[in-house]
């Protein structure tokens, strides 16, 4: 039987389609010559850890900050994002950072301000349900 003709593809067909688009795939991935798999695959680890690495705000944390007017200095932020990182190595999950003047309550494991303060804003400067504390 002679399928070639008519509107469906033959296997062989299908085929060389499937191979030739697996081929394409690899090619658009191009790594810098001379540079090895294991180097290629360390550059876009990099990459991914730098694009989650910055401290993001919860719902309630945003409101916290909009609500007592605290707006963050982008050195601030970057303080924020260091101690949040050194709690986290510590094996610290719930930490307290201090950064000048305000206070952040920071879950480690997700990266994330839970709550947001200036300090002069705390009563009786008690913190709860943290395991750790940053000074920066």
């Amino acid at each position: 039987m002679n399928v070639k003709n008519s509107q469906f593809l033959s296997i062989e067909q299908l085929q060389d389609q499937y191979l030739n688009r697996q081929q394409n795939v690899g090619t658009n991935a191009k790594a810098p010559a001379g540079m090895s798999f294991e180097e290629v695959l360390q550059k876009q680890q990099a990459k991914e850890t730098q694009k989650t690495a910055q401290v993001k705000f919860s719902k309630h944390a945003a409101g916290r900050l909009s609500d007592r007017k605290i707006a963050l200095t982008d050195e601030q932020m970057e303080r924020l994002d260091v101690g949040t990182k050194k709690a986290g190595e510590k094996g610290i999950r719930e930490s307290l950072v201090l950064v000048d003047e305000l206070a952040f309550i920071v879950n480690t494991k997700n990266n994330m301000v839970i709550t947001a303060m200036d300090q002069t804003e705390t009563n009786e400067n008690i913190f709860t349900n943290i395991d750790g504390a940053v000074i920066i």
